[in-house]
């Protein structure tokens, strides 16, 4: 493999990686605070699942960029400008409502992301996104039963939504940029060109917004940065919390 394709692909893995690591670690946070308990057991499980698959992919990429940084180190001995998660995922949760429409965004991308990276020339990558686009067709169903359920329900609760998705929607077009490293991946085909899941992804939420009788926001100025380690204020709150134990006791083991 090119130096160059190597790269690539740890910058790859590792951005993925980040993205699940962050939205599992935001979903872990309704733990015992969700409006009911069947809720609080499913966002928790939800959190697993993306925990699972930032692990395999932040494993993958510490072994392609061969420096010696496993999962672990990767995760927990970073500073905020050296994560690539997309900005959307570190948004707070605000309110159930909220989450709800965070999360239904993300899932739609990511059914279409991992269902064609199950096709991968890449063996591992292929395999991490088989056992990822199995887990994520729940998290969409999920997801989605419940934005209908809001959207389509009471005032209060269509109101949440409606606002969440005004607040959110800027975060969306992060999703489907392409830079030139992975330019490379795309032309060897290792991974699927994020432009071309715009489509699948837009038909998606387009249908679930029109079952949940709620207005789809109109494409304007979108917000980025996430993949170059241009966060908003919220991450680096976010990984004081989660990376104090290790930082705090950095030689510990289990």
């Amino acid at each position: 493999m090119s130096t160059d394709r190597q790269q690539a692909l740890f910058g790859y893995a590792l951005r993925l990686g980040d993205t699940s690591l962050v939205l599992g670690h935001r979903l872990s946070e309704w733990c015992g605070h969700a409006p009911e308990l069947e809720e609080d057991i499913a966002l928790t499980n939800v959190a697993l699942d993306l925990v699972g698959h930032a692990r395999l992919l932040l494993s993958y990429a510490g072994e392609t960029e061969g420096k010696g940084r496993d999962e672990d180190r990767l995760a927990y001995r970073r500073d905020v400008f050296d994560y690539r998660n997309h900005l959307l995922v570190e948004q707070p949760n605000r309110d159930f409502g909220h989450t709800i429409v965070r999360q239904f965004l993300h899932d739609s991308w990511a059914a279409e992301l991992y269902g064609r990276l199950a096709a991968s020339a890449d063996a591992t990558l292929a395999g991490i996104a088989a056992k990822a686009a199995k887990e994520v067709r729940y998290h969409v169903r999920h997801s989605a039963d419940w934005l209908i359920r809001l959207g389509d329900g009471t005032d209060v609760s269509r109101a949440r939504v409606a606002d969440a998705l005004e607040r959110l929607w800027p975060y969306t077009g992060e999703m489907f940029e392409r830079d030139p490293a992975e330019e490379t991946l795309v032309a060897a085909g290792i991974v699927p060109d994020p432009a071309e899941l715009r489509a699948a992804w837009n038909a998606r939420v387009s249908a679930v917004l029109d079952e949940a009788t709620l207005e789809r926001p109109a494409d304007g100025w979108m917000q980025k940065g996430g993949r170059r380690g241009e966060h908003s204020e919220h991450l680096g709150y976010l990984l004081a919390e989660m990376q104090f134990l290790p930082r705090a006791y950095p030689d510990a083991v289990w």
